[in-house]
């Protein structure tokens, strides 16, 4: 694979990923614009890319093994930059809500398209390599979203956020119509309408539960009933899945030990992660007194484990379970650390915890990342990585929920950043164990597909 393709892949992902966290330094300024929205619609601002984004990313991937991966990502970009648009122009706060969902639609067709294509691309000596790049760039997503939103918000207009995404997406997409094959469509996947459908709602309802739990209560009728309704259309989509001669995701793939650990293991890394990038800004600006500028600067040791530690991991691809182990187990062990600081707390101490969370980050999620990819068959890949980052993007709403509900049980940021952090690595490490024992290394998940008869996770070792 050429190294233009590659890098051209990344940035692309790196661009759908920052858009997740950068608008969050821009809440005071979005408050005080002249939208006047409530409290709300400012909450419906930063959620409606990420529900839009993580509800969608399965189908989405699915369409890209169908319809052609190359397609379906320039046809994300090209949302993301309608998105942008219609998010820079915005008059009102109902149409900034519409261009962030639409943005997090194109990002949810970027993103699985993205990892396929380097599956596809990539021989297999050398796809461990190709995974630990994207999930860099993944992480690299995070930072840019903080510093540029950080930047933004010190220096510029709101507006300029969206409005330097739409000659980007261009410019991508430009360089993925130069630089990037395309590859062979997968002939046996479907959209299956009904599966989409099902599935998709029942996502929107989880999410929505999750995000809006900490504002509402847990206990509220609009909490209960979301969940509820979540669990009932998912419930559905199961039943329907079972009985489709073409689901859009069979549930029998969980069979496989590796998939469900892989899953669970992505989930967690992003679980904890985030719960650091919630309490961070609101730690280095309210506590520490950094201006926003500065706040979004001062995680940037958050990238020097992802992006020296992916190269080592690499070498033990071939054990990825204590790679995996010890990975996320370094994540639950720097939010231990990060839970002691305080207004006190030297900037470094503080960053030593943020690299060791980093290091935990890059050693465990490239071989996770390939563990989801490599336990479906090769014409799933788009759904697998759909599959992937859906359990990525749940984990991080979870952990800004779980730390967010822990945080309003407190007089302040001050007191509840200990207990919440110290709760958030306690679930971390609990949840690994529950991973590494799930775990096979060397397992394979053979699926034999036709219209007329399937079989499916038949796990094997060799």
């Amino acid at each position: 694979m050429k190294r233009s393709t590659l890098l051209t892949l990344c940035a692309c992902v790196l661009v759908a990923q920052s858009m997740v966290a950068a608008i969050n330094l821009l809440m005071p300024q979005l408050s005080s614009s002249s939208l006047h929205p409530s409290h709300t619609e400012l909450l419906w601002m930063v959620d409606a890319y990420v529900i839009a984004f993580a509800a969608l990313l399965i189908p989405a991937g699915a369409l890209g093994d169908r319809h052609g991966r190359k397609g379906a990502l320039l046809a994300g970009l090209a949302l993301f930059a309608a998105g942008a648009a219609t998010s820079a122009l915005a008059q009102n706060p109902a149409t900034l809500i519409a261009g962030r969902g639409l943005s997090g639609a194109g990002a949810a067709l970027i993103t699985p398209a993205t990892m396929s294509i380097l599956v596809h691309l990539s021989v297999p000596e050398h796809r461990s390599r190709a995974m630990a790049s994207w999930t860099l760039a993944l992480g690299l997503g995070g930072l840019a979203g903080n510093v540029g939103g950080g930047l933004v918000g010190q220096f510029l207009s709101w507006r300029a956020l969206f409005g330097v995404m739409v000659p980007l997406a261009v410019l991508l997409a430009l360089a993925v119509a130069l630089t990037t094959p395309r590859t062979e469509r997968a002939a046996h996947s479907n959209l299956d309408p009904t599966g989409t459908l099902l599935l998709t709602t029942g996502l929107v309802a989880v999410l929505f539960g999750i995000i809006e739990g900490p504002t509402y209560g847990w206990t509220s009728p609009r909490i209960v009933t979301a969940f509820t309704a979540g669990a009932v259309l998912i419930a559905a989509f199961t039943r329907h899945a079972l009985r489709s001669r073409t689901p859009l995701l069979d549930p029998r793939v969980f069979a496989s030990p590796t998939l469900r650990a892989a899953t669970l293991g992505t989930a967690t890394g992003f679980f904890g992660l985030f719960s650091l990038f919630y309490v961070n800004s609101q730690y280095l600006q309210g506590i520490k007194g950094y201006g926003a500028a500065v706040t979004g600067i001062a995680i940037v040791p958050l990238t020097i484990g992802m992006a020296l530690v992916p190269r080592l991991a690499v070498r033990w691809s071939h054990r990825p379970r204590p790679v995996i182990g010890a990975g996320l187990a370094l994540i639950g062990l720097g939010l231990l650390g990060a839970s002691t600081a305080d207004a006190g707390t030297p900037y470094w101490t503080y960053a030593c915890w943020l690299l060791i969370i980093s290091a935990g980050t890059g050693l465990s999620m490239p071989a996770l990342t390939v563990g989801v990819v490599t336990s479906l068959p090769p014409h799933q890949t788009g759904l697998g990585s759909g599959l992937g980052t859906s359990a990525r993007e749940l984990g991080a709403a979870l952990g800004v929920a779980v730390t967010g509900t822990i945080l309003a049980g407190h007089p302040d940021l001050a007191h509840g950043m200990g207990p919440a952090l110290r709760t958030v690595a306690l679930i971390v490490l609990a949840a690994t164990a529950l991973v590494v024992a799930g775990h096979r290394d060397r397992t394979t998940t053979r699926t034999i597909a036709s219209n007329k008869k399937r079989v499916l996770s038949r796990s094997s070792r060799p």
